[in-house]
């Protein structure tokens, strides 16, 4: 059961956040490791920038399947792209998305670009070595998600393993983990 916590809300609050990690990335770090398997910085700003047009494009009612072109994305462009987003999930006239054959509602849709925003937000915070925490107020409200929508079939290919942690831990572990990020990965660099 997901939290009563307002989806756009919580969208607001996982791309504050992330602004703030995306602010320590400078060009000379573009091909730094990140905990994303196989992708540098930069493969990783292509990617949040083609999950930012894709949650976008949700709040028309449809998400367009076919992958975005590569293409080197600058912090600027992200921000902008995050400020779209928000922007049209204001006031959204859609309840539910399409996508392929799957019909999406608006408030789980919300909730997921909000996990993927914050996590991968935190991903850039490793990579350029800042590691700025998830606020444990938006990772106890994303913990609920994280549960729902990640399950075996997504791994090992979106995420590892969950990594095992007593449930006494910071709600940002507990949720970094469960996707199957490690705590101390900076330090594995």
């Amino acid at each position: 059961m997901l939290t009563a916590t307002d989806p756009v809300e919580l969208l607001e609050r996982a791309i504050g956040y992330t602004r703030g990690t995306l602010g320590t990335v400078t060009d000379d770090l573009m091909s730094r490791r990140t905990p994303c398997a196989d992708w540098d910085l930069a493969a990783l700003l292509a990617h949040m920038s083609d999950g930012l047009d894709a949650f976008t494009e949700a709040s028309r009612g449809h998400i367009d399947i076919a992958p975005a072109p590569p293409a080197d994305t600058t912090v600027g462009e992200l921000r902008e792209k995050a400020c779209t987003l928000l922007g049209a999930w204001t006031s959204p006239a859609v309840i539910s998305a399409r996508l392929g054959a799957l019909v999406l509602d608006s408030g789980l849709l919300l909730r997921v670009g909000a996990l993927e925003i914050a996590v991968h937000g935190w991903d850039v915070g490793q990579a350029t070595g800042v590691g700025t925490p998830i606020p444990a107020g938006l990772a106890r409200n994303l913990l609920p998600v994280a549960r729902q929508v990640v399950t075996d079939d997504d791994r090992p290919g979106r995420f590892g393993a969950p990594i095992t942690i007593t449930e006494d831990v910071e709600p940002a572990l507990r949720l970094l983990s469960r996707l199957g990020r490690a705590g101390a990965w900076a330090h594995q660099r």
